[in-house]
């Protein structure tokens, strides 16, 4: 079981990350081992897909060494705001 909770992911990435938006769901049933989180950020800005997951995981890499699965989907603001069009059509 790890000890680590979606909120303390939450406040850690949106702190270092300077992130606009942050949600982290805990899929694991209770075991806290794996996550999924959305994650706005313009540290993110100009950066490839992979180098935005490498810096989430940078920003994690202790607490990744605990929890077994971990998804993300890291956008710009501008990204995100895409995102949240194609949503409400």
């Amino acid at each position: 079981m790890s000890k680590y909770t979606a909120k303390y992911l939450e406040d850690k990435l949106k702190d270092k990350l300077e992130a606009t938006y942050v949600h982290v769901s805990d899929d694991s049933d209770g075991c806290g081992g794996k996550f999924s989180a959305v994650i706005v950020s313009k540290a993110f800005e100009g950066k490839a897909l992979l180098q935005k997951h490498r810096l989430v995981n940078t920003t994690l890499a202790e607490e990744l060494k605990e929890i077994h699965a971990f998804s993300q989907k890291s956008y710009t603001p501008a990204e995100w705001e895409k995102v949240q069009q194609q949503e409400k059509q």
